[in-house]
């Protein structure tokens, strides 16, 4: 890589290093060597290290979040959005996930990110269960029971085979379509 790295270069940077080593590895030293830039381009980007990790946590807000409701949103799959919610979400790997769940164990800043994650998830969700018609109760219920079982999946260190995998979709789809 050269000098002329981009604020952006250095976030995707810090995802990759925060899925595969975890937050205590998000240093401007390490990250610059592996990028093979010296520290000043990171801090031609970021006052400090604490400013790279709240710009990291809106980055992955962006990317986790908000770059899949687009593509939901942009779909030109016949099926129900939720569908293709549960089909996308449940069949990518979420190591970053379980990063910046366990950051958010130990860091005020990580902990308020994924609790706006978390909100605006949920709200999505629900906003596509009750566009297939479910009363806002219940829509707001499967909303919930659908997030938790995400929330268990990213968790969850023992993927599933793919086939059962695809059957446990299948009937995630199921559940969210049900008539009450």
């Amino acid at each position: 890589m050269n000098e002329q790295l981009s604020a952006k270069d250095w976030l995707d940077q810090g995802l990759k290093v925060l899925a595969s080593k975890g937050f205590t590895a998000l240093k401007a030293e390490p990250m610059a060597k592996v990028m093979g830039v010296s520290r000043g381009s990171f801090y031609w980007h970021f006052a400090d290290v604490a400013a790279f990790h709240a710009e990291l946590l809106r980055h992955w807000r962006e990317v986790a979040a908000e770059q899949i409701i687009t593509g939901v949103e942009a779909s030109t799959d016949d099926a129900p959005a939720i569908a293709v919610l549960l089909r996308r979400t449940f069949s990518i790997r979420l190591t970053l996930e379980r990063a910046v769940r366990s950051w958010a164990a130990s860091d005020p800043g990580a902990r308020q990110a994924v609790q706006a994650i978390d909100r605006r998830r949920l709200g999505y969700v629900e906003s596509l269960l009750a566009a297939t018609g479910l009363p806002p109760a219940l829509a707001q219920a499967r909303a919930q029971v659908l997030y938790w079982t995400f929330l268990g999946h990213a968790l969850s260190d023992r993927p599933l085979p793919a086939m059962q995998q695809q059957a446990v979709i299948e009937e995630l789809i199921r559940i969210a379509l049900h008539e009450p």
